[in-house]
């Protein structure tokens, strides 16, 4: 974790270095593609090019009295325990961190542990939580087993509807939760609209960002408090492993998020944060390539025969179409959902004939994957549930890979005819 960057006069952040390494200059006028592959690195005396992986759980202090003194205080470049800060793993929080715009992050063991970090961290018994019905099972659960477990308030409300945010929100409203945009059935929720309504009383926006993608994020700019990412989806983007991020003000992350974490103990592992590392220098140039794919499978399975509806909120029949347009530059992201008009068996059959697709509950990877949400990712929720989201029988989510844009929509299109 170690410090945030420090801003000098000459307008460049430096970061933190080794002993006998060089450090890294990062200009503040860095565009985005250039903060993926530079941003938070520091190099050891050995001035390696690509990121140490320093695979160590804990630190060793030069006397007794070092010892005391790091514990009392953590200062530049120093680390207690690799549950409270890792160099590896702060690398990979302070290029997130400058990605997104926020003053400060910490990596989670997973997607999950940074959503249930960022919401328990600022609950306690009697406080009221207003969230958007359309959300992935397991988030869910967080918010009405866990939290409301233990004595949390929950209302859930239909994210799309700012009238529906009014009425639910509360004087003593202590947290909103959405996703930006809805697993699987791809509504977007106005990112500003919601924070204006829940800043009036005080309450702290936490945003699900996967779908946007740190790529198309501009959620703090709209108004987020804490920004969360499964970073297993985009950010890995290869299928190789889990991992988590929460952004947010350095207040907010040092005070309320680190303590809970660090002593609950969702750190993520310092391979791990290289492997995140690594991804984000490609982040960019996967994500253009997968959201150009997934528009123009979208493009050629709208009127199809064989589907009730194509979901795509870059297609301009989309019910938030205008909202994309300026929530993420008009940008409909890596992930269609397409509802096929014969139901269960139906989609059963399309997925079985899929050749260059794979079936998996995992989205924002390279490679093409195709869900059935009710039997696997929304399997937990009940048959009201489901209905409620939209997440009918014959519903298939696709996440679109970065393969060649023809062979893609040839496969998807002979799939159909065989469904």
């Amino acid at each position: 974790m170690g410090t945030p960057f420090r801003l000098t006069a000459i307008g460049v952040f430096l970061c933190p270095s080794q002993a006998g390494g060089k450090e890294k200059k990062m200009s503040t006028d860095w565009k985005q593609g250039t903060k993926l592959v530079h941003g938070g690195i520091r190099r050891s005396q050995y001035g390696e090019v690509a990121e140490a992986i320093f695979m160590t759980q804990g630190f060793v202090y030069e006397t007794a009295e070092a010892a005391q003194e790091r514990f009392e205080e953590t200062g530049p470049d120093e680390f207690i325990y690799a549950r409270y800060g890792n160099p590896t793993v702060d690398m990979f929080e302070k290029r997130i961190a400058a990605l997104e715009g926020a003053e400060d992050a910490f990596a989670t063991a997973s997607g999950m542990a940074a959503v249930n970090g960022a919401l328990t961290c600022l609950c306690a018994a009697g406080d009221h939580v207003v969230a958007a019905k359309a959300l992935f099972g397991s988030c869910l659960y967080v918010l009405e087993q866990v939290l409301g477990r233990f004595g949390v308030e929950i209302t859930l409300v239909d994210g799309t509807d700012l009238d529906a945010w009014r009425a639910a929100i509360r004087p003593d409203t202590k947290v909103v939760f959405f996703e930006s945009t809805s697993n699987p059935t791809l509504e977007v929720i106005d990112i500003k609209g919601v924070a204006d309504i829940a800043h009036a009383v005080g309450a702290t926006v936490v945003v699900d960002n996967v779908f946007a993608t740190p790529v198309y994020s501009r959620a703090i700019d709209l108004g987020a408090d804490v920004v969360v990412y499964s970073a297993t989806k985009h950010i890995d983007g290869q299928g190789r492993a889990l991992g988590g991020v929460v952004l947010g003000t350095q207040s907010y992350i040092r005070e309320k998020l680190m303590p809970y974490l660090k002593h609950t103990g969702a750190a993520l592992s310092p391979f791990n944060a290289w492997l995140m590392l690594k991804g984000l220098e490609t982040i960019k140039l996967r994500v253009d390539a997968q959201s150009r794919n997934a528009m123009a499978v979208a493009k050629a399975l709208q009127g199809h025969e064989k589907l009730a509806r194509v979901i795509y909120p870059g297609l301009p029949d989309h019910a938030q179409h205008a909202l994309v347009q300026s929530q993420t530059g008009g940008q409909g992201g890596t992930v269609i959902a397409i509802d096929l008009a014969g139901g269960k068996e139906a989609a059963f059959r399309f997925l079985n004939a899929i050749e260059i697709g794979v079936l998996s509950n995992n989205l924002g990877d390279a490679k093409s994957i195709l869900t059935h949400p009710q039997t696997t990712t929304h399997s937990s929720l009940s048959d009201e549930q489901r209905a409620d989201l939209g997440i009918t029988p014959g519903l298939v989510r696709i996440s679109l890979g970065i393969e060649d844009e023809e062979d893609l929509v040839a496969d998807i299109l002979g799939a159909l005819e065989k469904a």
